[in-house]
């Protein structure tokens, strides 16, 4: 599914069952494709298609016709994995690690994607877009991100058997899972049996 049909990531549970998941944010969703030391086991990017393919997955609209090579999937590799440290850093409260900040930083000081509009008034991507490009995109919305007024409510899911970070926008600011279809429904049934286990107790 491309990133303009539908906002949020398509995941799938440890059982092979599919879910909506919307992390609020472009660089939270890059988060989903692996990270450092438990993570690295969900890695996903692996070659230039994958990051190609994550792209395409992702909420940037139009999808871009990126010329990545395998230095700059590397790249991203490392500056996801950094993001990963300095968000869940931010969600505990903790102070950012410096290392971490600094391959941020770094990355959003380079050229990000640039918008263009067609002569028949569509979006586009100009130039050649590269892996470099959407680096920088990705850690500027990251800077965005987490400096921005919705700083204070990235969160991690409330399950204790889930990691996914996202950031909740909606406005009573009261959510609790990655998702309702996933993580919401599994503690609504989780509840559902304890009372009727009390009951018949």
């Amino acid at each position: 599914m491309s990133s303009s049909e539908a906002v949020g990531l398509t995941l799938y549970s440890h059982t092979g069952v599919a879910y909506r998941f919307d992390p609020g944010a472009l660089c939270l969703e890059l988060l989903t494709t692996g990270g450092p030391g438990p993570y690295r086991r969900y890695e996903v990017l692996r070659e230039p298609a994958d990051l190609a393919a994550w792209a395409d997955r992702s909420r940037l609209t139009p999808t871009p016709a990126l010329e990545i090579s395998e230095a700059e999937v590397a790249a991203v590799r490392g500056l996801r994995d950094a993001l990963f440290r300095v968000v869940l850093a931010h969600t505990r409260g903790e102070p950012h690690p410096p290392r971490d900040l600094r391959t941020v930083n770094e990355a959003a000081a380079r050229p990000p994607l640039a918008p263009a509009i067609t002569p028949t008034g569509e979006r586009r991507w100009a130039g050649a877009p590269s892996g470099t490009h959407l680096a920088a995109t990705v850690a500027r919305d990251a800077v965005e991100l987490l400096t921005g007024p919705f700083r204070h409510r990235v969160r991690t899911c409330a399950a204790a058997d889930c990691h996914l970070v996202y950031v909740d926008t909606s406005r009573p600011g009261r959510r609790r899972w990655c998702s309702m279809e996933h993580c919401g429904n599994r503690h609504k049934a989780r509840a559902l049996r304890a009372r009727r286990t009390e009951e018949e107790g």
